[in-house]
């Protein structure tokens, strides 16, 4: 067996403030100096981000861990981009250490649309089944040289034993650990595919309830895709899921390898928003149960 990563400490983060970026921005892309900034209503945890005038953001990694998707984002997105089906993100600028702010950081172009919810989603079967038409693509491009599972996304596309600690420290029921179990013993081919490794709500975007671009990429990789269809019980519906797995062919092992990554997902945010991981931990036991019934 091979030896199981260290996720090492949490990652101390840093504050940034709407004057530091004007300072940067000031400092590295003048031609933007006179653009307003000003934070985005909702933001993400790795990074701090912010409007630059009217169709820019600014993102800034809050660690030094978030930090080393920069590089990668950088290298890879326009790779991506290019072979996808829906608006990724595209990088305008990549700055530097300055202003007291001690990381790379980037400017890009801003994407409109809403976060997706449930309540949101105008068809959940034709959202489910654009989502998997872009994961397919996703998974269709040339993963060599590509970035292994690694700090940089905090292993993701990587074993599942790596958060074994976590879900036994979070939940030992014994439904649990009967799933969990499943998804660890689930073999995977071991051919590298391209994977987003954080396919959520947040990074769904929405025009007019339908699915029209997808963000942040920083913990993508090439590895185990498996992580990716944790959306299936986070979001989707039952028969948005059933669509999802159907056009993406995924076998047995893989799905429980998926379920595996959406129970870990759940308990490990669930002191955050405790009902609706409630609800998700509800899709995931009844979903397990009717496939082991079947």
């Amino acid at each position: 067996m091979s030896e199981i990563p260290d996720l090492g400490p949490v990652p101390q983060r840093i504050a940034v403030e709407v004057a530091q970026v004007h300072r940067l921005i000031a400092g590295q892309f003048p031609q933007w100096a006179e653009l307003p900034v000003k934070p985005v209503a909702v933001g993400g945890w790795d990074n701090w981000t912010f409007h630059l005038g009217a169709d820019k953001l600014v993102r800034l990694p809050s660690a030094a861990e978030y930090a080393l998707a920069v590089e990668k984002e950088h290298r890879w997105l326009p790779v991506l981009a290019d072979r996808l089906p829906l608006p990724v993100p595209v990088s305008l600028a990549k700055g530097e250490p300055d202003a007291g702010y001690p990381f790379p950081w980037s400017v890009y172009r801003w994407i409109d649309g809403a976060p997706a919810s449930r309540e949101s989603i105008a068809d959940p079967v034709r959202f489910a089944l654009d989502l998997a038409e872009f994961l397919a693509a996703l998974q269709g491009v040339d993963a060599t040289d590509g970035p292994r599972p690694g700090v940089h996304n905090w292993f993701r596309g990587g074993t599942l034993r790596t958060f074994d600690k976590m879900v036994e420290d979070a939940d030992d029921s014994d439904l649990v650990r009967e799933i969990w179990a499943a998804a660890l013993d689930a073999p995977w081919d071991g051919v590298d595919r391209w994977f987003h490794g954080d396919i959520a709500r947040g990074n769904l975007l929405l025009d007019d309830g339908h699915l029209s671009a997808v963000i942040d990429f920083g913990t993508c990789g090439v590895g185990d895709p498996a992580c990716d269809l944790a959306i299936a019980w986070t979001l989707l519906t039952a028969d948005g899921r059933k669509a999802f797995r159907e056009r993406l062919s995924v076998d047995d092992a893989m799905w429980a390898r998926g379920r595996g990554w959406a129970l870990w997902k759940t308990l490990a945010s669930s002191v955050e928003d405790e009902p609706e991981s409630r609800r998700i931990l509800g899709e995931i036991f009844s979903e397990y149960a009717d496939q082991s019934c079947g």
